[in-house]
């Protein structure tokens, strides 16, 4: 038996090259590859030693030859196909063991050039690989270090690698060469500035994780991320404490952190359930921040997430240790905020150092339908610009709190309406059937929770237009004074009229925030 062995990734290489040859598998090699296991004493021949043809092109041409791909595909039970072999002086290939060329590490290097990663395009290995996968019957072809063990288990116990397990091997080709092929079209996508929707999508994905369940505990579940770097990405955050996240735990830290993403100042996200519960911001103080966020829900924090856009101190971490919070993401932690958070044993406490970098603006927001995916652009945006369309302008003052509540809806699922003062959150009310209805829940919420005066003096903010003018005459009677929304009604008059009449003032940005 013989076996061709080129791999860029040489873990585990020498080790299993060498528990091949003790069992008299002949090894054949190339390159760096072959370098390295003369170096390691491991008896190889080099491929232009079978080819009868030298490595050429800057190694461009290798493994292009006859001698190997004749020895790869024939069909052993084929008495045809082993008549030509003979006939041609080509000996069987029974063992192809290839990882490909850098691709990813390439593109993902400061400063490199195009050249340099087209150069790390494989040509050779991604053919062998296929070769072999198609052959399965006869060839086992590995390119997965981690494999090694279980091949080198089944050749030792039985002399041979089983069916089914050659049949893993293929898929798994099969899913190193797709993945490596859409890191290819995405960055050739990427270099043209092509933003069109193509006509066959190929995106790759990496498992970070698998979960204990999905969504609900009859479902699976498990954690993907991007190729690439993922700056500020929740998939690269380190867990400092606590227990392993789960889906919901992903999903809904995941919203917080994007809405967090939207503030420059020291400002504190709590969400719950995808939606924002809670969110304060402070010119200079996180502490306060964080007492603003805490202070606006006080009940749905509770088995909540918190995520901040500032060292997390001792302060904070003393208060939120006195209550149940599921996740907790900072860029930082003083070492006595960390102890504190550490006596907690589940709270998943979460170190993200690049917490307020935002999604490349070529990014991809995805949602699974029953058949299919729809894809969009990601809603990069908040406003282009705003109009004040009432007679009275909002003062500088509830200007400020005006934006604060923008930032915030745009989170918040629809239809969805949030109440703000001093860059508070005094009311959110978040994926009702009709905006009245998410009015309404403001009003009420922020009265039962915050106190009787909580909306007077405040602002409220709305991600889409209002249909008619029930909504202002809502926010009057809970003495709201500005209002932002993208406007765009046939009935937009009324709502500006109805303001006139009370002095609220009312800014049009525009741009809605549907989030669904």
């Amino acid at each position: 038996m013989r076996a061709l062995i080129s791999v860029s990734d040489k873990t585990g290489i020498v080790e299993f090259a060498k528990e091949l040859e003790a069992l008299g598998i002949e090894i054949i090699s190339t390159g760096g590859t072959y370098k390295k296991l003369k170096e390691e004493n491991v008896k190889a021949i080099e491929i232009s030693e079978l080819t009868g043809f030298p490595e050429c092109l800057d190694g461009r041409v290798k493994t292009l030859h006859p001698k190997v791909h004749a020895g790869i595909l024939a069909m052993r039970a084929n008495e045809k196909h082993m008549k030509q072999l003979k006939e041609l002086d080509v000996d069987t290939i029974d063992f192809v063991v290839v990882n490909l060329y850098p691709f990813k590490a390439t593109i993902m290097k400061e400063g490199v050039t195009r050249a340099e990663c087209v150069e790390n395009i494989d040509i050779g290995g991604p053919t062998m690989l296929r070769s072999a996968a198609k052959n399965y019957q006869d060839v086992a072809v590995v390119t997965d270090p981690s494999d090694y063990a279980k091949v080198l288990e089944e050749l030792k116990a039985n002399g041979s690698v089983s069916l089914d397990t050659k049949f893993y091997l293929m898929q798994k080709v099969f899913e190193h060469t797709a993945n490596y092929d859409s890191m290819i079209f995405n960055y050739i996508k990427e270099q043209r500035n092509d933003a069109s929707y193509p006509e066959k999508l190929s995106l790759t994905f990496e498992k970070v994780q698998e979960m204990r369940y999905g969504e609900n505990p009859h479902q699976t579940g498990a954690l993907y991320k991007e190729t690439g770097k993922c700056i500020g990405s929740l998939v690269t955050a380190e867990q400092l404490n606590g227990k392993e996240l789960s889906f919901n735990n992903i999903n809904d830290t995941n919203g917080a952190l994007e809405l967090l993403k939207e503030f420059e100042e020291p400002t504190v996200v709590a969400c719950k359930h995808g939606n924002p519960c809670g969110v304060g911001s402070d010119e200079k103080d996180i502490y306060k921040a964080w007492q603003k966020a805490y202070n606006a829900d006080k009940m749905s924090i509770f088995g909540g997430i918190v995520v901040t856009n500032r060292e997390l101190t001792a302060d904070i971490a003393k208060e939120m240790s006195e209550m149940f919070l599921e996740v907790i993401v900072a860029p930082a932690y003083t070492d006595e905020a960390l102890e504190i958070l550490k006596t907690k044993k589940n709270v998943r406490v979460l170190l993200l150092p690049e917490i307020s970098t935002k999604q490349p603006e070529n990014s991809y927001d995805i949602k699974k339908i029953n058949g299919g995916i729809i894809v969009q652009s990601i809603d990069n945006k908040i406003y282009d610009s705003y109009d004040v369309v009432t007679d009275r302008k909002p003062t500088d003052k509830e200007l400020e709190d005006m934006l604060f509540a923008w930032n915030v809806v745009k989170y918040t699922k629809s239809n969805g309406i949030v109440v703000a003062k001093d860059k508070q959150t005094v009311g959110i009310g978040p994926g009702q059937v009709n905006r009245i209805w998410a009015s309404k829940q403001c009003f009420e919420h922020a009265e039962e929770l915050i106190g009787k005066d909580a909306t007077q003096g405040a602002v409220l903010a709305s991600d889409a237009f209002f249909p008619f003018d029930d909504n202002v005459e809502a926010a009057h009677q809970a003495g709201i004074t500005a209002i932002i929304q993208p406007g765009g009604a046939m009935r937009d008059q009324l709502s500006i009229d109805k303001c006139n009449e009370y002095g609220i003032a009312m800014i049009f940005t525009h741009m809605r925030h549907f989030r669904h």
